[in-house]
């Protein structure tokens, strides 16, 4: 009996001991105090056709390592592989590539931008903006162009008739489905989404999860999505991995972290969703983030319902508990 080949994982992207510090400057001179550790020492793999989402608060870290895998900031160490274009048999790394094969590997990696107010140029229109990286990256004819465009349009669900419209004249949501559109305009092989519901209507937000939903069946996209919504994640990804102060505290399957969560702050963020008609399940729970960890041990031992003395001296190590579900904490 073969396998079918569509059913094999191949990764797409990994990651290696992340670490992106950035400093602290204080007096005149600006001389340097210390740094924020905004990620440090992650380490995921991303396979192909993947959901992988990262969690946790704001400030936790997860869009700057989402902008480390795009090659958007300076890495301070670790690696981030990329399997993607000519590249899948041999990975490469942003240090290592020239202006050029960084272009043509980008035409792979695209993003949909939290804010779709912003994320827009409020100069062109719609059909501008979705042609826009067709010509960047040098694709098909210009009659080809338009036959591609109008095929976006209609996967994100909007009209053609709104391709000379501007940004201005959409709501929300729907700028948001042409952000979706312009990520997909040169048929990559993974998105970045950071946050892409978070600014939007909770009616939208269904909206939009559903489109892309459907947009991961229909391409087959491999997916990073960042968001400190757990309800969200849990209609989206396949693979969970939570941060906490630039660290990963828990990972594992989708259902391994929604029904079998192992680390107190996975546990914490879980008890936070909101359920209809009733609100938080733990309406006392803290949800202000520490800002200043604990140096010498465990970073969440400020706010841990199960902490001990030992947390106070012991960095735990994210250990995998024998089925790919690994937890960072020496209590459990």
């Amino acid at each position: 009996m073969t396998n079918n080949k569509s059913d094999i994982k191949y990764p797409v992207i990994t990651v290696d001991n992340l670490k992106v510090h950035f400093p602290i400057r204080k007096g005149v001179f600006g001389k340097t105090s210390g740094y924020v550790k905004a990620v440090d020492s992650i380490s995921f793999t991303i396979d192909t056709g993947d959901v992988f989402a990262i969690v946790g608060e704001s400030g936790c870290g997860k869009t700057t390592a989402a902008q480390a895998v795009l090659g958007l900031n300076t890495i301070t160490d670790g690696r981030v592989q990329l399997y993607l274009s000519d590249f899948s048999n041999k990975p490469v790394e942003w240090v290592s590539l020239d202006q050029k094969s960084r272009r043509k590997i980008r035409k792979h990696i695209q993003i949909v931008f939290q804010d779709p107010y912003s994320s827009l140029n409020p100069r062109l229109t719609i059909g501008s903006i979705l042609e826009e990286p067709l010509q960047i990256h040098k694709l098909y004819s210009k009659q080809d162009r338009k036959n591609i465009i109008v095929n976006l349009m209609k996967q994100v669900g909007l009209s053609s008739e709104y391709l000379t419209r501007y940004p201005h004249e959409f709501s929300g949501g729907q700028r948001q489905r042409v952000g979706i559109a312009r990520a997909l305009a040169t048929n990559p092989q993974c998105v970045v989404a950071d946050e892409p519901v978070s600014a939007l209507d909770v009616s939208i937000q269904a909206q939009i999860i559903n489109l892309m939903q459907d947009l991961r069946a229909s391409h087959n996209l491999t997916q990073l999505f960042i968001s400190h919504d757990l309800a969200v994640v849990r209609h989206l990804a396949n693979k969970v991995a939570v941060m906490y102060l630039g660290k990963i505290v828990e990972s594992g399957s989708d259902d391994q972290i929604f029904t079998n969560p192992k680390h107190p702050y996975t546990m914490l963020l879980l008890d936070s969703i909101p359920i209809p008609g009733k609100g938080r399940l733990h309406k006392n729970i803290s949800c202000e983030i520490e800002l200043i960890s604990n140096k010498t041990g465990c970073n969440f031992y400020p706010r841990c319902n199960k902490r001990s003395s030992a947390c106070l001296d012991t960095i735990p190590e994210l250990k995998d508990d024998g089925n790919n579900h690994f937890c960072a904490c020496i209590n459990i």
